[in-house]
């Protein structure tokens, strides 16, 4: 529905009760379905800001940062969107709060995986 459409349409498509909204980057589509009431402008605009900070996040991203890091994706767009409204609306603040939680994760998983003292990543001291 969305992929055979002409570039030369608009980015707007009613469905049953509800208004898609979608915008092509290079390959990736992003579509949101919204309620006919809604500003499909808006939703352009929030489309587009998401995919600016996935693009700095990722630096450049694509098809495969998306696959392979899809939780980190929808991560992102909490950070940006709760409950159907924007709650950060700065770039710079939400890959601040991002790479904050980057970080977190990062101690979190090598204080779960231990470091022997040998480095050996087990936490015990075996010897021979």
């Amino acid at each position: 529905m969305i992929i055979g459409r002409s570039s030369r349409l608009t980015h707007f498509l009613e469905w049953r009760e509800y208004k898609i909204v979608f915008k092509r980057y290079a390959s990736l589509y992003f579509a949101a379905c919204i309620e006919k009431d809604d500003n499909e402008l808006v939703v352009l605009d929030v489309i587009h800001h998401f995919v600016e900070v996935l693009d700095r996040y990722f630096s450049n991203v694509c098809e495969l940062d998306l696959i392979f890091n899809f939780h980190q994706a929808y991560f992102i767009l909490e950070e940006m969107i709760i409950g159907g409204f924007i709650m950060e609306s700065s770039k710079k603040q939400a890959l601040k709060m991002i790479t904050q939680n980057d970080s977190l994760m990062d101690e979190a998983f090598f204080k779960d995986e231990g470091t022997g003292p040998k480095g050996s990543g087990t936490g015990t001291d075996q010897k021979k």
